[in-house]
């Protein structure tokens, strides 16, 4: 059965409004990873012509979360927990270092950035809106890439950023109590403002061992 679409806001004809509706769909899970975006079903579904979702598609292309196959259509990118369990493995190693190099800015003049990033999270899981909660997600932890001041470290967060927002799609509806995620977060920031080196480097690795179980599984599964 096809999805229904439908406006959560004021109608509207423009690309970026018709980008919205889509982009909720894919984080809410409405459209799964592998589901397609049939134009002429969304086109009737929203009352709009195909010019703005064709805009909104290719938004949504470039961002990551969708791509276009030839003759065929949009379908949302699918990303195994393979990919997840890799990306995970390098965060794991690096994302400590990039804390160590960026925790002066964060702790002075960024501060500010800092708090509004964690408080923004903290207001998307109380109000459920996984959309927000996994942009808030993605905005905390790029922000000891951006202030590390290495461009390789910048590099690496921008390659697998979106595979990390389809993840974070699933792994953001699989808690009970999505809040338990800003409150898991505030103990990164705690360590942050205290200038904790070892601190936050422990408690961000308690972020990584549910992502990591796919490459465990996978290499089970190659032993076999």
């Amino acid at each position: 059965m096809d999805t229904t679409f439908q406006w959560h806001e004021q109608r509207t004809t423009t690309p970026d409004g018709v980008y919205r509706v889509l982009r909720a769909a894919i984080l809410d899970g409405i459209v799964p990873p592998g589901g397609q975006l049939r134009e002429a079903h969304i086109a009737a579904d929203l009352g709009i012509s195909r010019s703005p979702l064709r805009e909104a598609l290719t938004r949504l292309e470039e961002e990551g979360l969708v791509v276009k196959v030839p003759f065929r259509g949009a379908f949302v990118v699918e990303v195994s927990a393979q990919d997840v369990a890799e990306i995970a493995s390098i965060r794991l190693r690096v994302e400590p270092y990039a804390g160590e190099l960026s925790m002066e800015a964060l702790r002075g003049e960024h501060r500010s950035l800092l708090m509004q990033t964690v408080e923004d999270l903290d207001r998307a899981t109380k109000d459920n809106d996984i959309p927000a909660s996994i942009d808030a997600h993605l905005r905390f932890h790029a922000l000891f890439y951006d202030f590390s001041g290495h461009s390789v470290l910048q590099n690496l967060w921008n390659g697998w950023e979106s595979k990390l927002r389809l993840y974070l799609a699933a792994d953001h509806r699989s808690y009970s109590n999505v809040h338990d995620i800003a409150r898991e977060h505030e103990g990164v920031v705690t360590h942050v403002l205290a200038g904790d080196v070892e601190g936050f480097q422990r408690e961000i690795a308690v972020h990584f061992p549910s992502a990591l179980k796919g490459r465990a599984a996978a290499e089970g599964a190659e032993d076999r």
